[in-house]
């Protein structure tokens, strides 16, 4: 043998760096989808609780979650709360006030638009989901939560006909992936039904619309964000402010509304309330005065007209005195 001729020697030790090394260097060539398409709930800068009265609710959701194969499923009406009862759970866990189980979790809401389709980086071709899936499966205390869950199982969805549901079917049912699902009552029974495998992978949680007393609490912890948001305070008292609320729920009860086509308590009476607070942004006003109620309760589209001619009719006697002291013009609309 050529004297000048060195045998090189690799040992185990160092074959598995060399492999580590290559894993790390595929992985950097790899798009997080999390990264990239998803939101942390639980990271989110709140100004209140997102889910007031729903105690109950956020219980169920927990329960269904320390389980060992189960995730939870929200089903009920638009415009109900389902999203913000998932943001109520990240609030808790922000806060440390959720069992030990589920301590310092994260929540990533993924809407299934940013799933659809593959991603291609040096010449390799992944689709999306399954991207997702081998993220998650690397990543330890993390809670998927898609809104709309019954396009999962509609392969109408996809353009290339994905089956989304029977690729997460095994990793739900190991409790390997974790996740929180939410669709309306009526595409839960057209889409989700169908599919009971999928089905077994979750605990129902039925969402039920909230009662005009706890409305009013959700409008009392809610305004402050669109305040933060927009910049603009609501003028007036506690005890004014839960008037024009009270006020702003009556007018919207169930059988004004417009026949399937408006939402439900709270989203209802949300909708006018930061219909308010747009009119006082168009006009750089710096507080939503009672004109900028009024003009959201004129121009309200999801009431009956006939309903509607009534509740501003009201409105103009049940605030007689503040329209009068700032002297608002009751015909501009």
């Amino acid at each position: 043998m050529d004297e000048n001729f060195e045998m090189l020697e690799i040992n185990n030790s160092d074959i598995e760096i060399l492999e580590l090394d290559n894993n790390d260097k595929l992985n950097k060539n790899k798009i997080s989808i999390i990264d990239t398409y998803g939101e942390d709930l639980s990271t989110r800068e709140y100004i209140t609780n997102p889910a007031i009265g729903r105690d109950k609710e956020i219980k169920e959701m927990i329960l269904a979650l320390i389980s060992p194969d189960k995730g939870a499923l929200l089903v009920g009406k638009p415009g109900i709360g389902k999203t913000a009862i998932v943001e109520g759970l990240g609030y808790l866990i922000q806060n440390n006030k959720v069992p030990l189980a589920i301590k310092d979790w994260s929540i990533i809401k993924i809407n299934i638009t940013s799933l659809l389709g593959s991603t291609t980086i040096d010449g390799n071709t992944d689709s999306k989901i399954e991207l997702l899936i081998q993220e998650l499966k690397m990543r330890e205390k993390t809670i998927l939560f898609i809104d709309e869950v019954h396009l999962l199982v509609n392969k109408s969805t996809s353009n290339n006909n994905i089956d989304f549901a029977n690729m997460l079917k095994p990793f739900l049912d190991r409790g390997t992936i974790k996740m929180i699902g939410a669709t309306t009552t009526e595409e839960y029974e057209a889409y989700v039904l169908r599919d009971r495998a999928f089905l077994r992978r979750f605990q129902k949680i039925e969402i039920i619309e909230s009662d005009p007393e706890t409305v009013v609490e959700i409008m009392m912890g809610t305004y402050p964000r669109f305040e933060k948001k927009l910049g603009v305070k609501l003028a007036y008292t506690d005890y004014q402010k839960e008037n024009i609320f009270k006020f702003l729920v009556e007018m919207t009860s169930e059988y004004k509304r417009v026949y399937e086509i408006a939402s439900r308590y709270p989203d209802i009476c949300l909708t006018i309330l930061a219909n308010a607070f747009s009119y006082a942004v168009f006009e750089n006003a710096s507080e939503v005065r009672i004109k900028h109620i009024y003009k959201a309760v004129v121009n309200a589209r999801n009431i009956y007209p006939d309903a509607l001619r009534k509740e501003i009719d009201k409105f103009k006697i049940t605030f007689a005195d503040l329209l009068e002291e700032e002297n608002v013009d009751l015909n501009e609309k």
